[in-house]
């Protein structure tokens, strides 16, 4: 069966909305795909500074951006169907919105973005509000993504995000495990726009820098990093705990960026660790027998992200992890930019099919759900 869907991601490193329009292709328990077109749109000074200070809105004006952005969304997907002349092409939109608040022990989360405006904007069927189900079964809401790396890319032991915030997917005999690391993107770029530039490109300002050992171990102390997975990192985290902590040191900046690099390798070394010496709560098997997969085995990791374009950070990861026998793997360019858009697309045509398309084995969840309000844009 063949699907022709639109996936919308909006990240919490506010560098843009991403649309992608794939073709995805079943048979079977098999799915192949095709980015057929794709655009990251920046978003204006005004519409970012609406969204980054969402939270601290009154509730009707949280309300208003809420309906706002949705006509937004749909009028950007209008534009980029005529862009690349897909009319009557499209058979659905499927849209992670702008995360806000998103607090899985209170079964909390929140996603700017209207998904009825979104469909009286295109006339299009569209699925909206991916994590609430199962938030409501009480998993974590995130990631949600693993669904699409188990379907999509089958060749890969793990799998690292790094966006706003960076991720981690394992591949393992028990099924797939995920949580998020740590602040990423999001706290690199605000350190980088203190010295006037838009984010450090290729690393190049951290790789001037020297690695503060006060200001890591710090860092490195923080609570979330001894809680247990499944776990989820709400945006505030990056923007309220760590760069703060981090401008209470006052180091250069070319220092402090060099250091939350160390910090972001060193966790993700961490994160990787114990499914390969067994120490996880679910030890990363090899699918055959319940026995750890064991130092000296090779697998690879596929990086996507804005983090994949930061040389120095991947350069450090890939020291930290050779280490370890995995190998770093840098998909194609379109991948990297856009798997989230491309996996969110998915969600919505596995919503469509009435099939799971989050997976309790990775978010905690009490089962599998099938989540996602659905918008007919049309008449019946």
């Amino acid at each position: 069966m063949l699907y022709r869907a639109i996936g919308l991601m909006s990240g919490s490193s506010l560098d843009g909305l991403d649309i992608v329009f794939v073709a995805l292709q079943s048979s079977g328990s098999k799915w192949e795909f095709e980015i057929i077109a794709a655009d990251c749109i920046p978003y204006d000074t005004s519409l970012a500074g609406e969204l980054a200070g969402a939270v601290k809105m009154n509730a009707l004006d949280y309300q208003l951006l809420h309906t706002r952005y949705g006509h937004y969304l749909g009028q950007q997907v209008n534009r980029f169907i005529n862009a690349h002349g897909l009319d009557f092409k499209v058979a659905l939109v499927a849209s992670h919105g702008h995360t806000t608040f998103h607090i899985p022990s209170e079964k909390m989360t929140a996603q700017l973005g209207d998904g009825a405006a979104i469909a009286a904007q295109t006339g299009l069927p569209v699925v909206s509000d991916l994590r609430a189900m199962d938030i409501a079964f009480g998993g974590q809401g995130a990631p949600i993504v693993p669904i699409g790396e188990e379907l999509l890319f089958p060749g890969y032991r793990f799998f690292l995000n790094i966006g706003g915030i960076a991720n981690l997917s394992a591949r393992t005999g028990e099924g797939f495990r995920a949580f998020d690391i740590c602040a990423a993107n999001r706290v690199l770029n605000m350190l980088a726009q203190q010295g006037g530039d838009d984010y450090d490109d290729r690393g190049k300002i951290a790789a001037s820098g020297i690695v503060s050992k006060h200001l890591l171990a710090d860092l490195d102390a923080l609570d979330y990093y001894r809680q247990a997975s499944p776990k989820s990192l709400a945006n505030d985290f990056g923007t309220h705990t760590v760069y703060p902590l981090i401008r209470q040191h006052g180091l250069e900046l070319k220092d402090a960026l060099a250091t939350y690099v160390e910090h972001i390798a060193n966790q993700v070394e961490k994160a990787v660790c114990p499914f390969i010496d067994g120490t996880a709560d679910q030890p990363f098997t090899d699918g055959t027998a319940n026995q750890p997969l064991t130092e000296g085995t090779a697998y690879q990791m596929m990086v996507t992200g804005g983090g994949a374009f930061n040389d120095f950070l991947i350069t450090k990861i890939r020291e930290k992890l050779n280490a370890h026998n995995i190998t770093v793997v840098i998909p194609d360019e379109q991948v990297v930019r856009y798997k989230e858009a491309l996996i969110m697309a998915l969600i919505g045509v596995l919503r469509w099919r009435e099939e799971s398309n989050v997976l309790s084995s990775v978010t905690g969840a009490s089962r599998n759900s099938v989540g996602g309000a659905f918008w007919m844009g049309q008449e019946g």
